[in-house]
């Protein structure tokens, strides 16, 4: 039952490899960068914009991995899912950054806040031939809520594959911020 449970899900990853190889998607983006987004509403914050709730998340990220050896390399798709958990509340992503391996900047993917509405999701994608951020890549994503909201689930999900090879594995988000019960500082009125 293990094994045909690991071949199906290998048969999978090539199938979805091979779409991915054959520019096959189901959204038409405006934006290739970031289709989600441009779904969202983008929102503008003041200096008078009470903070009930907001972190700052730490996601690993892997734009490829070693196998066998440090020679041995397979490079990973990595697509960084932000989700809204609340039934009610909507929360604003103020900042979605990702870090290469030495710490960085490699990429600011959001010009202006959003608003990620209840129960709603949106998604970054690193591509598979993207290989600058390195092994210790990692996104720092910021979200604030004007509401005490539930903690949205954000995470990294890096899948890769190559002939009869595949692999796919999750990183969940790690807070190394909490913001609750203050006003909108400085710093995040210019970003």
């Amino acid at each position: 039952m293990k094994r045909l449970l690991t071949f199906l899900l290998l048969i999978f990853v090539v199938l979805l490899s091979a779409c991915n190889s054959l520019n096959i998607s189901t959204k038409q983006p405006t934006n290739p960068d970031n289709s989600a987004q441009s779904q969202l509403q983008i929102v503008t914050l003041d200096e008078n914009i009470k903070i009930a709730a907001g972190e700052t998340l730490y996601v690993p990220v892997y734009s490829h991995i070693y196998y066998e050896d440090q020679e041995k390399v397979l490079n990973l798709a990595a697509t960084l899912s932000l989700r809204n958990t609340d039934f009610i509340n909507p929360i604003i992503i103020t900042s979605v950054q990702y870090y290469d391996s030495s710490g960085k900047l490699i990429k600011q993917y959001l010009e202006q806040p959003i608003q990620l509405s209840a129960m709603a999701s949106t998604d970054f994608v690193v591509r598979r031939n993207d290989t600058s951020g390195g092994v210790g890549a990692n996104f720092i994503v910021e979200w604030v809520a004007e509401k005490e909201v539930s903690e949205p689930v954000i995470e990294a999900v890096m899948i890769g594959a190559e002939s009869t090879q595949g692999i796919s594995f999750v990183s969940s988000g790690r807070v190394i911020n909490n913001q609750k019960n203050s006003k909108l500082s400085p710093a995040k009125e210019s970003s």
